[in-house]
């Protein structure tokens, strides 16, 4: 459904928008103060963004692009009208985030109801509301606040992806929330038609999808960026001129540990069927993944542990970690990948997981072992880390980290590469960094904004690139459910195990063909 039509732009809107973005190589268009005062952007010169998968995650990642003054939200989409049980990481989280961006005290309580929620047997959190409707009041009101009739109606909504990118003709960008099963179809869909698309993490469900939204981003010419934060931050090159550097020696060996899954994994499919609720398109939630009765330990966000919707935690939290690997120590293709994990189950990932990569050499660095470690299992102790300092990364509030061991010293850090240190400390206290030089970013999501506008700087989480990590990745998944030791062949996406083999590249439903 649409909301009242909204008044259109010139077609030559798009020439403009890159027209503009090469303001800063000498000239500008018109004062700033001429056109509106301190922070205003022209109508002209926004990108007319739609936001695709309005939950929990995608009202965070909305509200955030809202704040951008050359972001003009023109549409929300959700097979969810509206609902309670997305969870909040803190109390009346939604509301506060809401009033925030309003810059008011009250108000909006109904987005926090505030309802426990058990998410597993150690974590409990709050219940929140989203879908496309509390999405498109949101947005309204925002831009309502910024007009003198504090009224704005210039928001449309829609059930189906497929109609939004159909109808509205104005579209420059999207952004993908949704369940990680429907990112390559809506990436692919919008890309296909000309629209810039960032998308959450991990960039695709399957192997087979990331190779294929690689190959139509590059086709399309669009501009595309990943929600993995940590590729245009400052750590990322600290830890890259580091290690170039020879801070630590070559790099053969990597530990990853994770405290996720914070949802239901190891779980059998229920066996009774449950009322759809009437606010849900389930057939459209389902996108690609087989046909099955509606059950609430799908959805919301507990989706993350079902093998046909999710990527369980590896998926999930390795997205980060995987990106930095592979920048840091310039990673290709791995040769193999072995997994162990807790009890398996056919649908959902298991409780626990440890999974090893094996990587080639790449011009003068050597082979690396990658393990990564999942709920709750932890590599071993460094030895040359301190006796009171705790065996996670600094500023971490949960029990995670990554490790970089090398021939002359080791580097801990979060688990995406944030903070990193030389331990011993006194190590790091005697390391003197050498200069910066690689380039530094203005953020993951300004890098794409500026894409959108014209910037000749691709995004540094463009899908050319996250493709490949993102096919690393989820081999890991493809060992862990096959539970066998597999050799790996990028070239022709093919694991030397046929059961396995399925996994790369499963069957989708009839329509949803990329």
């Amino acid at each position: 459904m649409r909301s009242p039509t909204r008044p259109r732009v010139l077609a030559s809107r798009r020439k403009f928008l890159a027209q503009a973005a090469t303001s800063a190589l000498g000239f500008t268009i018109a004062p700033r103060g001429i056109l509106g005062g301190s922070g205003y952007v022209s109508p002209g010169n926004k990108i007319n963004m739609a936001f695709i998968g309005v939950g929990s995650q995608g009202m965070r990642v909305m509200l955030r692009f809202l704040r951008e003054a050359d972001v003009q939200a023109v549409a929300v989409c959700d097979p969810n009208q509206s609902g309670a049980g997305h969870p909040q990481w803190d109390r009346h989280e939604f509301c506060n985030s809401v009033r925030k961006l309003l810059r008011v005290d009250s108000g909006w309580d109904w987005l926090s109801p505030d309802d426990p929620i058990q998410l597993t047997h150690s974590l409990q959190v709050t219940s929140g509301v989203a879908g496309r409707e509390p999405a498109q009041k949101i947005v309204e009101a925002y831009y309502g606040a910024q007009r003198r009739s504090g009224e704005y109606r210039g928001c449309a909504s829609y059930v189906d992806f497929r109609d939004l990118l159909d109808k509205e003709k104005d579209l420059d960008a999207v952004v993908v929330c949704t369940t990680d099963n429907l990112h390559a179809a809506i990436s692919a869909s919008a890309m296909k038609k000309g629209k810039h698309v960032f998308c959450q993490k991990p960039l695709t469900h399957t192997i087979y999808e990331a190779r294929r939204i690689a190959e139509i981003a590059r086709e399309s010419g669009v501009a595309t960026q990943i929600a993995v934060a940590n590729q245009a931050s400052e750590d990322t090159r600290l830890l890259c001129e580091w290690i170039w550097d020879g801070a630590i020696g070559p790099v053969r060996q990597v530990v990853n540990w994770s405290s996720r899954p914070f949802w239901m994994q190891a779980v059998e499919r229920p066996k009774d069927a449950e009322p759809v609720p009437a606010t849900l398109d389930w057939d459209l939630w389902l996108g690609p993944a087989p046909e099955r009765p509606y059950n609430r330990a799908y959805a919301p966000f507990v989706w993350r542990g079902w093998t046909d919707f999710g990527c369980g935690a590896l998926g999930d939290m390795g997205s980060y970690s995987f990106d930095t690997l592979f920048r840091v120590l310039k990673l290709e293709a791995p040769l193999q990948v072995e997994a162990s994990s807790s009890d398996s189950y056919r649908e959902t990932y298991p409780l626990a997981s440890i999974v090893h990569y094996e990587f080639p050499s790449r011009g003068n660095m050597p082979p690396v072992q990658f393990s990564w470690y999942d709920g709750g299992l932890k590599p071993l102790r460094p030895a040359e880390l301190e006796k009171n300092r705790p065996f996670k990364g600094e500023g971490e509030e949960t029990d995670e980290g990554l490790l970089f061991i090398g021939d002359h010293g080791k580097i801990l850090s979060a688990f995406n590469g944030a903070h990193p240190r030389l331990i011993p400390e006194s190590r790091m206290n005697a390391y003197r960094p050498p200069p910066k030089t690689l380039p530094r970013s203005p953020g993951n999501e300004r890098e794409w904004l500026n894409a959108c506008k014209g910037s000749k700087e691709k995004p540094g989480g463009n899908f050319e690139y996250e493709g490949a990590v993102t096919e690393a990745l989820l081999l890991g998944n493809v060992a862990i459910r096959a539970r066998e030791k597999l050799g790996w062949d990028p070239h022709n996406l093919k694991v030397d195990s046929e059961s396995a083999q399925n996994y790369v590249q499963p069957e989708r439903r009839k329509g949803w063909e990329l």
